[in-house]
């Protein structure tokens, strides 16, 4: 029987980044004896690009600044067979020096003017010269004669970005071939030129990638794999060009360098990352994902330890989102040698629990919709409020409420029905015709659909419909016209208008406590579980987007809009105009089970922003009414601050529970652990499911009892640190 290749069995990798000194002072011994105490079964090793630590034949392949004639990356290479590990060469190789840039002027990008694009004292290489083509391949090829690595990975593979149009002769001739036209003069999302140069940077990305897994596989062999570090956040790859599905279609792992520290995504978006690559790519695909010692954030200090809690946190997210462990230095020695401790402990656990940690399937409640036409032709130069921001406030609601959830390409929709209860769309405003058709294929087999703001009121290209194209599923119709604030430049400007708010329906403060109003109708009726939770209150704070829309005659209307009116001074801050005929909130049911809501108002946009607590609450409150006792699980004790993610794996269940408080103003960033519970799990059983015969706490190293109570399975946790994976082994 065949050996799988590397590709499908590597699961624990390691890099101590060179820079050019380390030549003078590399460690070997010291190096092998930690990949053997962290348990590492491959490395990605510095080779070439911007900089060789082996002698290259060719001139102008800048060699270390302390290598001379020693081939340190073939003496790591030979280190790393003798131990029994997998072999990466790391490239970094769009950007050259100055010397290189003399020989070679046409194979740099330039800007409109003929200037060369510049990157501290580097030039840009372009990816449709012959220093991609013709150059990259040779000194691929040198590298696979002298040391016959597994594969291949590149940090900057992607070229400029795309905040940068280069003018260069190659772009020039490639570009009007394929398209028939010039290139864009500017960046204008209205000049068809420059949409289809969007389109055509996308296909050289993905062609550029075929091209190099053909050089490597040539060369080297048929799992000698060649693969461009890929981000995890959709934007960036957005910004790069990275066409996602494309991409991981033509990759057998996924090599993954996303290490995100900033002021608006926490360490759960370490798992939506794993989540949203895996349904994209595969979940029998390995993704190995680059995990700093050092610290980030800005500036990132590469020579300073990272805090463990923070690694800890970052690493066991990645487990719940089905990544792989890959720690990273740069450089291979430090005078700060704390970040040499935090690897083991992770590694070892993840060596002696890699048996829960793959092959294994997701199961999750609700699919949330995305797509990255979505964020570039409908969020264009704003995509991170306009369209990120909406999905961002969606599953955020979710880890909140401990409702399971998967990221669902929108090319992957007709592939949801029977894997969710509930689709939801966040101003998924730009769609083809096939992804609305199958929306609506999923509703006709009993599926509810969620949608918020513009959702299917353009085409895939941006294209504005008549429209909704989901209108005739939802009895929402869209009328022209908006009211609040979207896309405001100025504070100030945008905090006036943003003074908005909903009123619910119906209205019930006349038997609430508090002073008597006398423009209080009675509180006739009960209100819709949508706003479960709100009876308090007939009004709630909204500040976001609203476009203006009117509803078929069996649609119910659940709020409507509250007009601004002045914030500043006190004495003016008083509704004008208390009620408008403007729906925010409406809900649909058909016969064949459907639940429909849409959040006319960008409530899941607004969350994101300002996490009104009110925003979240709906959004949860929705989900959980379409799948009613159909949930897979929930949790108990955990005050919103433990969240989880749900797999099956033969005659198991598996649950990881991560700890989401944060003690740190920035998401991300952490440098202590504070226990949440006791918490409880009950998890609902499926057809399939017998009784279990074990559960075991795979952090805390415990056995715990399973109590039945009706469809459910009830395990009682008690506190989780940082995280906890719960397996539940079912009787055959």
């Amino acid at each position: 029987m065949a050996l799988e290749p590397w590709y499908k069995t590597a699961l624990r990798w390691a890099q101590t980044n060179l820079v050019e000194i380390d030549p003078a002072r590399y460690d070997e011994q010291w190096w092998r004896e930690h990949w053997r105490k962290t348990r590492v079964q491959g490395v990605i090793i510095n080779a070439g690009g911007i900089v060789a630590y082996y002698p290259s034949a060719f001139p102008l392949h800048h060699r270390a600044e302390t290598l001379g004639e020693r081939d340190l990356y073939g003496e790591i290479v030979k280190a790393a067979r003798e131990e029994g590990l997998k072999v990466i060469a790391r490239m970094d190789s769009n950007r050259v020096a100055e010397d290189f840039y003399r020989a070679h002027p046409d194979w740099i990008c330039i800007d409109i003017d003929g200037k060369p694009y510049r990157q501290a004292d580097k030039y840009i290489t372009c990816i449709n010269s012959p220093y991609y083509s013709e150059y990259l391949p040779k000194i691929t090829e040198e590298i696979i004669g002298r040391s016959q690595p597994d594969g291949f990975a590149d940090n900057s593979w992607a070229g400029i970005p795309r905040k940068n149009i280069c003018y260069c002769q190659h772009c020039t001739k490639q570009f009007r071939e394929w398209s028939g036209v010039e290139l864009p003069r500017r960046h204008d999302w209205a000049d068809e030129n420059y949409r289809l140069w969007i389109r055509w940077n996308y296909k050289r990305r993905t062609d550029l990638w075929e091209f190099n897994n053909k050089v490597t596989t040539k060369a080297g062999g048929e799992h000698c794999a060649w693969m461009g570090m890929i981000s995890g956040d959709v934007l960036n790859n957005s910004n790069r060009f990275i066409d996602l599905p494309s991409i991981l279609a033509r990759s057998p792992i996924v090599m993954l360098d996303h290490q995100r520290r900033n002021t608006i995504d926490g360490f759960e978006d370490n798992t939506e990352a794993g989540k949203r690559l895996h349904e994209v790519g595969g979940w029998d695909k390995l993704i190995p994902e680059s995990t700093p010692q050092y610290q980030l954030g800005s500036p990132a200090f590469r020579l300073a330890s990272m805090p463990p809690a923070e690694v800890r946190l970052w690493s066991s997210s990645a487990f719940a989102g089905g990544i792989q462990p890959w720690w990273h230095h740069i450089g291979s020695l430090h005078e700060d040698r704390r970040q040499y401790n935090t690897a083991e402990p992770i590694f070892t656990w993840h060596e002696a629990n890699q048996d829960i940690l793959v092959n294994r399937k997701p199961q999750a409640d609700v699919g949330v919709v995305w797509s990255q036409d979505n964020h570039d032709f409908h969020g264009q130069d704003k995509a991170n409020d306009r369209t990120m921001n909406p999905y961002r406030g969606t599953t955020r609601a979710l880890d909140r409420a401990a409702i399971t959830y998967l990221p669902v390409h929108a090319n992957d929709i007709g592939k949801a029905a029977g894997r969710f209860g509930v689709l939801i769309l966040p101003n998924l405003a730009a769609m083809s015709d096939a992804q609305v058709a199958a929306v609506e294929a999923f509703a006709a087999q009993g599926g509810s659909v969620i949608a918020s703001s513009e959702a299917s009121l353009y085409s895939e290209y941006g294209d504005k419909r008549a429209d909704f194209a989901l209108a005739k599923l939802f009895g929402v119709h869209a009328k022209g016209g908006s009211r609040g604030a979207q896309d405001v430049a100025n504070p100030d400007i945008e905090t006036s208008s943003r003074h908005t708010y909903l009123r619910l329906s119906p209205e019930l403060r006349a038997k609430v406590h508090g002073p008597k109003d006398k423009t209080a109708p009675a509180a006739d009726g009960t209100r819709h579980p949508v706003l479960a939770g709100l009876d308090g209150t007939d009004t709630l704070p909204f500040g976001g987007y609203l476009p203006v829309v009117s509803v078929d005659d069996d649609v119910t209307v659940l709020a409507t809009y509250i007009p601004d009116f002045p914030i500043y001074p006190p004495e003016t801050s008083w509704m004008r105009q208390p009620y408008s005929d403007l729906p925010a909130i409406t809900v649909r049911e058909t016969k064949n089970g459907g639940k429909f809501v849409w959040f006319v108002a960008d409530l899941d946009r607004c969350y994101a922003r300002d996490e009104q607590f009110e925003h979240a609450k709906l959004i949860a409150n929705a989900a959980r009414w379409m799948l009613g006792d159909r949930s897979l699980l929930s949790l108990e004790g955990t005050h919103g601050f433990v969240t989880a993610t749900l797999y099956s794996q033969y005659n198991r269940a598996i649950i990881h529970l991560n700890n989401r408080i944060l003690t740190s103003r920035v998401p991300g960033r952490q440098n202590e652990l504070l226990p949440i519970g006791p918490v409880t799990v009950r998890l609902r059983k499926t057809s399939g499911d017998s009784q279990p015969v074990g559960v075991s706490l795979r952090v805390s190293g415990r056995k715990v009892a399973a109590k039945s109570e009706g469809n459910e399975i009830v395990i009682d946790v008690g506190e989780v640190l940082d995280h906890e994976v719960v397996v539940i082994d079912w009787a055959r």
